[in-house]
């Protein structure tokens, strides 16, 4: 059967969640402080309370461990009830702080307020409108990014290079989450107005985006050129851009057919 996560409809599904969404998660206005030693976030891909903490790690461009719990799932969440006492999403393990917590607007604000040492903006003061809108774009992508498929799992965490808002980066983050695969986000968003060009069309221009950010810097120096999403495998040995190409790879590596 085709998979109709690299179908045209779903692509274009993709990029009406982010229209939803108006553009949250892709901008940066960076965190005063970095974590010493990353978050662990227990998250759903498609549940809208789950991305509005993904967009916030985006624009305080914070990198974190995702350990995706989709319906049925029987990897991580097991250990969030054990932990935290219910299977409720997302849930935040910061070591740097001792804190562990649930609810979505909690943890925006735990975040803003002790890495971006600064107080909850006005677009997140209004959290109701925010969970009200993102829970319409969940709507445009029903069931996708949310239920257990079958899958081994790998010894060493994976990479994922991506923001929250990229439509192909949730392609991709939809498919590992479906397959229960842990990886390290490396936050991706955007500060330079070249980034908001597409890759090809900043080829075709000669136009190389002169990044701020961390993760930038080090993709484009690792590869030459910055597009998103990029997946380091440590397991396999491999790395990789196109997120068609990504889910092709995660499902014949590591999806276990009946």
């Amino acid at each position: 059967m085709k998979n109709i996560t690299l179908g045209p409809i779903n692509i274009a599904s993709s990029l009406l969640a982010t229209l939803v969404r108006t553009g949250s998660g892709i901008s940066v206005n960076s965190a005063v402080l970095k974590p010493e030693i990353p978050f662990k976030l227990f998250d759903i891909e498609g549940c809208p309370y789950c991305r509005l903490v993904r967009e916030v790690l985006t624009e305080l461009d914070l990198d974190t461990e995702i350990y995706p719990c989709p319906k049925q799932g029987e990897r991580y969440r097991i250990y969030v009830k054990k932990i935290g006492g219910k299977a409720q999403f997302p849930f935040l393990i910061d070591p740097n702080t001792d804190v562990q917590m649930y609810e979505s607007l909690s943890i925006i604000k735990y975040l803003f307020e002790t890495y971006g040492q600064r107080s909850l903006p006005l677009k997140w003061q209004l959290g109701s409108l925010q969970t009200i809108s993102s829970m319409l774009a969940s709507t445009v992508r029903p069931g996708l990014g949310n239920t257990k498929k079958k899958s081994c799992a790998p010894e060493q965490l994976l990479e994922l290079y991506s923001f929250e808002s990229s439509p192909y980066a949730r392609l991709v983050r939809e498919c590992l989450c479906e397959l229960e695969i842990p990886y390290i986000l490396h936050s991706c968003g955007r500060t330079d107005l070249g980034e908001w060009l597409l890759p090809p069309l900043r080829d075709a221009l000669n136009i190389v985006p002169n990044s701020i950010l961390e993760n930038r810097k080090i993709l484009l120096e690792k590869v030459g050129r910055m597009a998103i999403p990029y997946l380091i495998d440590p397991n396999e040995n491999i790395e990789m851009f196109e997120s068609a190409e990504i889910v092709k790879y995660l499902e014949a590596t590591y999806a276990v057919n009946d």
